[in-house]
């Protein structure tokens, strides 16, 4: 009998590998879809000299390709446990840009500090466990992190969302979430699968602990309503945490 964190990841399995010859047309727009945040990596990937790049979550790396092009010479690589999405991949020749692995970000396969810069772009809103995938990331990574994904507090009515906040400071949030999901944690979803409730700031602590400079913006375009941009203004949210030599 399978646990419900294996059917769950099952699922989640299942959605990629029907959905992987469309899941461009799905997905491009999630995480530095925006032109103005896909600018900002480039340029913030430059500024850092970055001279090795990690995917991780690649799914059909259409990512790297633009990476690789942006960053001539770099050695560009990508992870993702989905063999049929790594076969989009690769009938795009995406190789010919960059490395494919098959791996989870569970478990990154690469030593301490392998890369310049690791990436994600959407992916921890579908794991279970995202501060595993972070603490990985943060591992292998010698110069910066960046985390471009969901962000609940900036989701819903400002009521909705100053309850957010509220219940999460009660370390409350967990049971809520338990009781509207009827005990399994995650949402199902035509558009995006299996997702669970997230927030890049769930990951602030990790990423300020590591990093000298933390640099948080919106990855959603929109004023700045109030002080609490883009916590509570922004769905989604784009933080880069970088480790300056000393």
């Amino acid at each position: 009998m399978p646990t419900l964190l294996e059917e769950a990841v099952a699922t989640q399995r299942r959605y990629y590998t029907e959905t992987a010859n469309r899941y461009e047309r799905m997905h491009a727009h999630e995480g530095s879809g925006d032109a103005f945040n896909s600018k900002f990596v480039v340029a913030m990937l430059q500024m850092l000299g970055a001279r090795s790049v990690l995917d991780v979550g690649t799914a059909t790396g259409f990512r790297l390709v633009e990476l690789r092009s942006a960053l001539p010479g770099a050695f560009v690589c990508g992870v993702e446990p989905v063999s049929e999405l790594l076969g989009v991949a690769r009938r795009n020749d995406v190789p010919a840009s960059a490395s494919l692995i098959r791996g989870s970000g569970l478990a990154l396969p690469f030593a301490d500090q392998s890369f310049d810069v690791v990436c994600e772009f959407a992916i921890l809103h579908h794991v279970s466990d995202p501060q595993t995938v972070v603490k990985e990331m943060l591992r292998v990574a010698k110069k910066a992190v960046l985390i471009s994904d969901s962000n609940r507090f900036g989701q819903g009515s400002l009521p909705v969302r100053l309850l957010k906040i509220l219940m999460c400071k009660a370390r409350i949030w967990r049971a809520f979430d338990w009781l509207r999901t009827r005990g399994k944690g995650y949402r199902i979803t035509e558009g995006d699968g299996l997702s669970y409730s997230y927030s890049v700031y769930d990951s602030y602590d990790l990423l300020a602990a590591w990093a000298n400079r933390l640099i948080v913006i919106p990855a959603d375009p929109g004023k700045a309503r109030n002080w609490c941009h883009p916590l509570l203004n922004s769905g989604g949210v784009l933080a880069l945490a970088i480790r300056e030599s000393s």
